[in-house]
């Protein structure tokens, strides 16, 4: 029976139907939605983890058991994961070891645009790239078998619009297989030295055998026969517009896009009078095409950033588009959708502060990074997951006198488990006086709300351990940890200013559960005493939806307020309030 799926649940059944034993990963768009699929196969042990290298490894762990593993990130992801996985290229599997990335082309979620197919060849692991859902379904199946045939974890590269299409997929019965069992094999699985001088040869043997089967692989590399004028080569999400915007061309389609079958790419060379490569991001598949001697064009073609999409193939194809990729509305405006903090989210409240007591924020990944645009505009900077603590360290210890207690470092709890305790160490241990501020909504928000290690629920929503921030810190040797509400704005101003004011490390926690997750509402929708208002806007610029200016003053929408107040403790004039409660 032929199902409707998204490119990430078809990669989760495929992995099922190759009786996959366990899965692992850190939620990512747009990675999230393979583990939450796989979840649903209660006989598939599923878990979070806090971060990618611990789901790397422990997928590792699992496969010296002798049974199939899938590990899943985004593309970023698997720069935390960047030693376990070079490693494991050496070491080798037992089971079966299939690792996704799910790499950003356009940067629709992500702060860079990193081109992961670099990985596989520096890692030298094999690599495969499906073009749409069944293939995701397919691919992921037979990659455990690639994995365990040639000795090597498979990483099976995503992109975004691959993750998120949906297609018609044709799901199979499982395989009829079963676990290896666990086998002692020192000089395999102990990386010393002298084993990995070793193991260094028996990569380039798999990569030999590798490219043997992707020279001869019908299957994993088609060969679509058409017009002799003009022969492209491409893979993954480009295939489909190569397809549809040059149906006659003929076609070398890549599946396995490490190691490359660079003779079949030159026999297929050979018998057209044009070659071109279409393919997303980096000229990956083109220069390894042109190192070989093969002529052919592609990035003079192409933009360098972004996502392709079928206008732009064809007007490298074509020398102009045939198709718009927008709909046509006649002219009339669309309004924009800049994103924001969710109405009565506990992160607006602190980022007011922040931009009001003028402080310099090192920030991080998460809900909370939409704390720099405006009007809160309070974030500094933002690089990656969980920079913000050691960023905070070095600006405060070179930032300057006249800046002194100025400097703070803000992560979320999912972040702070995933790389921010390495950091809170080095401030520790290095005497640093910087402020780390810790927002703990219990959740994984910005992914879609996955639990975590302080949330009490495992990813079926089971209970499970639940860490306290508070307490992990005071654990690391933090003497000075606090606990606020974020929703009380005084109180919390003067719990910053002492913290910023101490001579050593401190740690402010503002703990206060998502209020799209729990489902919460603070209370009635605020009231504005029109009459009292002298417009000064600093309800507005606190950035919430559930206020706007309307005819010159600020209206309240009451089905988005959810009475958090924090508009009306910002407000001089008392204008604000709640229903039946007296003014702020």
């Amino acid at each position: 029976m032929r199902k409707l799926m998204l490119g990430n649940e078809a990669v989760a059944r495929g992995a099922w139907e190759a009786r996959v034993a366990f899965g692992s990963g850190y939620p990512g768009t747009p990675s999230t939605e393979i583990l939450e699929a796989l979840a649903e196969h209660e006989e598939v042990a599923v878990q979070w983890a806090p971060n990618e290298k611990v789901g790397y490894e422990v997928a590792m762990g699992v496969s010296l058991s002798g049974h199939r593993a899938l590990v899943t990130m985004k593309h970023v992801g698997l720069n935390v994961a960047a030693d376990p996985f070079f490693s494991s290229s050496y070491m080798g599997v037992n089971g079966g070891l299939v690792v996704v990335s799910a790499d950003d082309p356009g940067m629709a979620s992500s702060q860079d645009e990193q081109d992961n197919r670099f990985l596989a060849k520096a890692a030298k692991v094999l690599m495969v790239e499906p073009c749409d859902p069944e293939e995701s379904r397919w691919m992921a199946r037979e990659a455990f078998a690639l994995s365990e045939q040639f000795d090597s974890p498979v990483l099976l590269r995503m992109t975004t619009r691959v993750c998120h299409q949906t297609g018609v997929v044709k799901p199979q019965e499982r395989e009829a297989w079963s676990s290896r069992g666990y086998l002692k094999d020192i000089p395999k699985n102990v990386l010393l030295p002298s084993h990995s001088k070793a193991r260094r040869f028996k990569v380039e043997e798999r990569l030999v055998r590798a490219r043997g089967l992707s020279e001869a692989s019908d299957r994993w590399n088609p060969i679509l026969k058409g017009s002799a004028d003009i022969g492209i080569v491409t893979s993954g999400v480009s295939f489909g517009y190569v397809r549809e915007a040059m149906p006659e061309a003929s076609i070398l389609k890549l599946g396995m896009t490490y190691p490359l079958p660079i003779e079949r790419i030159r026999l297929f060379a050979s018998r057209v009078k044009r070659l071109v490569v279409i393919e997303e991001l980096e000229p990956y598949i083109e220069a390894e095409i042109r190192n070989a001697g093969i002529p052919a064009v592609g990035r003079e073609l192409l933009p360098f950033t972004g996502e392709l999409n079928l206008p732009l193939v064809e007007e490298a194809l074509l020398g102009a588009p045939r198709h718009k990729v927008t709909v046509d509305l006649g002219g009339v405006p669309m309004p924009t959708r800049p994103p924001t903090l969710c109405p009565g989210c506990s992160h607006r409240g602190m980022f007011t502060l922040f931009r009001d007591m003028k402080l310099r924020v090192m920030g991080d990944i998460g809900c909370y990074t939409l704390g720099a645009l405006k009007p809160l505009a309070a974030m500094d900077a933002c690089m990656c997951m969980g920079a913000s603590v050691g960023m905070a360290e070095g600006l405060e210890k070179f930032g300057g006198p006249k800046e002194k207690g100025k400097t703070i470092g803000v992560i979320g709890d999912s972040t702070f488990f995933h790389s921010g305790i390495p950091g809170l160490i080095d401030m520790i241990v290095n005497r640093s006086e910087a402020t780390l501020v810790i927002l703990d909504n219990r959740w994984t928000a910005m992914t879609g709300g996955q639990p975590h290690p302080g949330t009490g629920k495992d990813i079926r929503g089971n209970d499970a351990p639940q860490l306290n921030v508070a307490q992990v810190c005071r654990a690391l040797g933090v003497q000075r940890v606090r606990e606020v509400d974020p929703f009380d704005l005084e109180a919390t101003r003067v719990v910053l200013e002492e913290e910023l004011a101490a001579p050593e490390v401190s740690v402010v926690v503002a703990v206060a559960p998502c209020i799209l997750g729990a489902r919460l509402k603070k209370g009635e929708a605020v009231q504005i005493a029109i009459e009292e208002c002298d417009r000064c806007g600093a309800c507005i610029r606190v950035g919430c939806m559930g206020i706007h200016e309307k005819d010159g003053f600020p209206s309240v929408d009451p089905d988005l307020c959810t009475g958090c107040r924090v508009c009306a403790q910002v407000c001089e004039k008392g204008a604000i309030s709640l229903p039946g409660v007296g003014r702020a």
